[in-house]
This record gives C-alpha cells, sequence and structure tokens, in this order.
C-alpha cells in the first residue's frame, strides 16, 4: 500500500509520527467513455473558458472567487499556512464509547502505521483503547478539508476512521414523509415477529459483491454478440395496501432466507 498522509497522532502532550493508508477499495468495474457511432474512446481536457485552449497540468491553481470575477491564488503552502499544526497531525481531544458515534456520521476507514521510532507508544495507545472499550474522537485536515476522526483498535493496527460533521449532513425537510399512519396491531406484531426471524449477529463476511459478478456475465454475453434475457418477475411489485396482512403472514410461513438480495 501506497502512504496517502504523513504527520503525527497526538495525545495530550504524546506525538507519534505516522502514516496514513486506505483501509478500503473501490471494487466497481472501469468503464471507458465512447462516442456512440465509432466507439472511439473520450478524453477529458481541461480548457480555459476564455481562450478555449488546453491548460497543461503544471499551469493549473487553485483559485477562490471572492467576489464576481475575482480570485485569490491559493498555493499548497497557503492552505498550510491557514493552520500549520491542524496540516500535520491527527489530534485526539476526547474519548468515548464507539456506540455513540451514529452510523450516519461515518464516512471512511484508514489504517496508521507508526514510525519505527514510536512503536512503543502507538502500542501503549491501541492496547488502551482496547482494555477500556473506548475509541478516541479528535480532528485532522486531509486533501485541504478538515475532518472528525474517531481513533479504535482494529487486530494489531490503529484504525482512523473518517466522520462527518453533523452540518454536512442533509434533513429531510424537503422530503415528504408521513409522521404517522393508521395501521392494525395485528400487522404491527406481524411485522415485528418478521424481524425477529430474520434476527442475527452482523457478519460482514457472510455478504458478497454478486452484482460485479452478474455484470461481468452481461458483459461476456455482449462480446459474444449472445442476447440479454431479463425476468419480468426480477423488478419487485409494489404491496397493494389493502393486502398487507396477506403479504405479512406469506413473509413470516416461507423458509427463512439466508441473506438479503444479492448477498451470501
Amino acid at each position: 500500500m501506497r502512504a496517502i498522509w504523513s504527520g503525527a497522532l497526538t495525545f495530550g502532550l504524546v506525538s507519534i509520527p505516522v502514516k496514513l493508508y486506505n483501509a478500503s477499495e473501490e471494487r466497481a468495474l472501469s468503464f471507458r467513455l465512447l462516442d456512440k457511432h465509432g466507439h472511439c474512446p473520450i478524453s477529458y481536457l481541461k480548457v480555459c473558458r476564455g481562450t478555449n485552449e488546453e491548460v497543461k497540468p503544471e499551469d493549473i491553481v487553485k483559485g477562490y472567487e471572492y467576489q464576481k470575477g475575482d480570485y485569490v491564488i491559493l498555493t499548497d503552502e497557503d492552505f498550510e499556512k491557514a493552520a500549520p499544526k491542524k496540516t500535520k497531525t491527527i489530534d485526539v481531544q476526547s474519548f468515548a464509547n464507539e456506540e455513540e458515534v451514529e452510523s450516519r456520521f461515518i464516512e471512511k476507514p484508514y489504517y496508521l502505521e507508526p514510525d519505527p521510532s514510536a512503536e512503543k507508544a502507538y502500542v501503549l495507545l491501541r492496547e488502551a483503547l482496547a482494555r477500556s472499550k473506548k475509541v478516541g474522537i479528535g480532528t485532522f485536515v486531509l486533501k485541504d478539508r478538515e475532518h472528525i476522526a474517531m481513533l479504535k483498535p482494529e487486530g494489531k493496527a490503529l484504525m482512523l476512521i473518517r466522520l462527518r460533521f453533523e452540518e454536512e449532513l442533509r434533513k429531510p425537510t424537503d422530503l415528504h414523509i408521513p409522521e404517522s399512519t393508521k395501521f392494525s396491531s395485528k400487522e404491527f406484531d406481524l411485522t415485528v415477529a418478521f424481524i425477529k426471524q430474520l434476527e442475527e449477529h452482523f457478519d460482514a463476511s457472510q455478504y458478497k459483491d454478486t452484482y460485479t459478478g452478474d455484470l461481468k456475465k452481461v458483459i461476456a454475453r455482449k462480446a459474444k454478440g449472445k442476447p440479454i434475457k431479463v425476468s419480468e418477475e426480477e423488478a419487485p411489485v409494489p404491496t397493494d395496501m389493502r393486502n398487507l396482512m396477506e403479504a405479512l403472514r406469506k413473509s413470516l410461513e416461507q423458509e427463512r432466507r439466508p441473506a438479503h438480495s444479492g448477498t451470501r
């Protein structure tokens, strides 16, 4: 793996030199955009809107439009000058129970690797977090943006989980979402019974990406000029609310499925 950031993990007066690595990878298939008629690959050029000429990567700078048509140009040094410490440190400011961090705030995981000279402090913090069953909460700057971070032990490693700020989360105020509706006690009981019937401990290893495999099969058939057959029954039909009770009853009666669609 290649480090995407290096700096220091700090808590109190302790500073641990670390490198940051992505702990996840994109699994989606890679597609090229082509011209519809000749299947010629399409390339994207960065073009100056004023002259319509291509601009080389080394000639591109970042500018902030502080008023219409007027820009302040910022360099990498300017971003660091804004808060020198923040751009070079992961600053753990408090500790909490992991369950207090709501899932809606979780964004992306990373691994932290210590400098050999700081392995003692790294292991000490890892073990202290594990035994106290706490996670560290702090902040760091990555790619010109400040993030909240949750620090937790993950096997022998310390994992840094990037969190969202509360202000980044949208509220569903513009959506038509009912506050309440009428349903019978029997409908409610059947729904709760169905939930309990499929209750089990979450095991991520039991869930597999089957869509990518199915997509590869489609690609293989098209490459050989074979037709793609789609079953009309694969598309879910909205339940008639007048028959909701019957749908719930049949859901309970059917054999328990091993997992959700597209998994296991």
